[in-house]
């Protein structure tokens, strides 16, 4: 018996199946080499347990693909003559990332090896406007970033929205975002009207998770020590957390995890964004360190001006030894402590990131923070969790979008069409 195609019956899904283990094996081959750096085709082989013959098919396809190129020739082989090192290809895909925050509109846009090709953050008084005029505005940031990788000749993964708030990434719908006054807007819906209905991906995700992912991977790439688990907390008007355990994002049961701002653990006084009193973020988010710090009319308390130009303020009244900026320092990373060890007893991370503002004055926090850590965790020397600060600073949340974006394509490489 024969199918009216004249292929046997069952050659359709050997076919499938064939398809399905090469898209797999593609996805692999260009992993690996992201994750463990340029390698022969050889090595690629040994390390994976594929066959030469199958890597360098997989290979000539992520070159022809824009994914791989060739580098320069393997110094590690003894003998014989020296294979090419294959090695991520910058110049073919790019990821952009974009972040609303309460005082500033951010992007950026990274390709496929991680460098920067765009990056542009703009102060905006975003608390203070409506979502149409700032959604306005974010759409024109976006359009820029997706403009400029077009222009260098690249193919565009995705755009990744980030913002402060409770968003279902499934449906980019944002619950709640209290430090906007924002609340059951489709942000995914009206981004994608204003940027034209585009035919790329578009997500939009929790900002501190996705702050927390770019942490994990800048951590993987520079900590000597392995890191598995970690918390990133990013402090802007806002605080948020982002969990990475056993290298996955932890999202919760509805994808609304991470608004650890919103801890009651500070004694009732200043009202929260989100109407309670108590919250974490009213002892330790930026406007409580500049009610602690400085007057009602101080420049650094103006939301026109860069946040990284107003913390500058903040950092050389600090080093000039300023009496009241030590204090509320001094203040502020004591409350970080008392937080941060309720995390670190229930999660215990291996490392506990600094971000957002916390990173930049991270100097002076970090003593209260790990005396405050070290007196209320209950295993021994702090349950062995590490302190440290984001080298990312306010650029975490468009990086980790971006890599989301890219995240795809290493996914499945095959949605990346053949670089002309």
């Amino acid at each position: 018996m024969t199918l009216t195609d004249g292929r046997r019956p069952g050659s359709r899904g050997v076919a499938a199946d064939h398809v399905s283990l090469r898209r797999n094996n593609l996805s692999v081959v260009l992993r690996h080499v992201r994750d463990l750096g340029p390698r022969s085709r050889a090595r690629i082989a040994d390390e994976t347990g594929l066959n030469k013959a199958t890597v360098s098919s997989l290979v000539a396809e992520l070159v022809e693909r824009g994914l791989l190129r060739e580098g320069s020739a393997d110094s590690s082989r003894a003998l014989g003559r020296p294979g090419l090192l294959v090695e991520l290809d910058g110049s073919g895909v790019c990821g952009v990332g974009a972040e609303i925050n309460v005082d500033y509109l951010a992007v950026a846009a990274l390709d496929l090896a991680g460098n920067v090709v765009h990056d542009k953050r703009v102060p905006v008084d975003v608390a203070h406007l409506d979502p149409g005029t700032t959604l306005d505005r974010f759409a024109d940031l976006v359009q820029e970033a997706v403009a400029a990788v077009e222009v260098r000749g690249g193919q565009l993964a995705g755009v990744t929205l980030a913002v402060p708030g409770l968003v279902q990434g499934e449906t980019g719908e944002l619950k709640l975002a209290p430090n906007l006054g924002w609340g059951e807007l489709s942000v995914a819906q009206e981004m994608r009207s204003r940027l034209g209905q585009p035919t790329y991906p578009l997500h939009v995700d929790n900002e501190a998770n996705l702050a927390a992912l770019a942490a994990y991977a800048d951590l993987r790439r520079t900590e000597d020590e392995p890191v598995h688990d970690l918390v990133l907390l990013t402090g802007a008007v806002g605080v948020g957390g982002g969990v990475v355990a056993g290298g996955q994002l932890l999202r919760g049961g509805h994808g609304y995890s991470g608004e650890v701002g919103h801890m009651p653990v500070a004694p009732p006084g200043r009202t929260c964004g989100c109407g309670r009193t108590g919250c974490w973020e009213t002892v330790v988010g930026l406007t409580a360190l500049l009610h602690k710090a400085t007057d009602r009319d101080d420049p650094v308390r103006d939301p026109s001006l860069d946040v990284e130009q107003r913390l500058a303020g903040i950092t050389r009244r600090a080093e000039a030894g300023e009496a009241r900026t030590l204090s509320a320092l001094k203040d502020v990373g004591t409350w970080l402590g008392i937080g941060g060890a309720i995390l670190v007893n229930i999660l215990n991370p291996d490392v506990l990131v600094l971000g957002g503002y916390f990173a930049v004055l991270g100097p002076w926090l970090k003593e209260p923070l790990e005396k405050a850590i070290r007196e209320r965790v209950i295993a021994p020397d702090g349950g062995g969790c590490r302190v440290v600060r984001s080298e990312l600073g306010f650029a975490a949340a468009v990086r980790g979008g971006a890599q989301i974006s890219l995240d795809q394509v290493f996914v499945e490489p095959t949605r990346i069409g053949v670089a002309p």
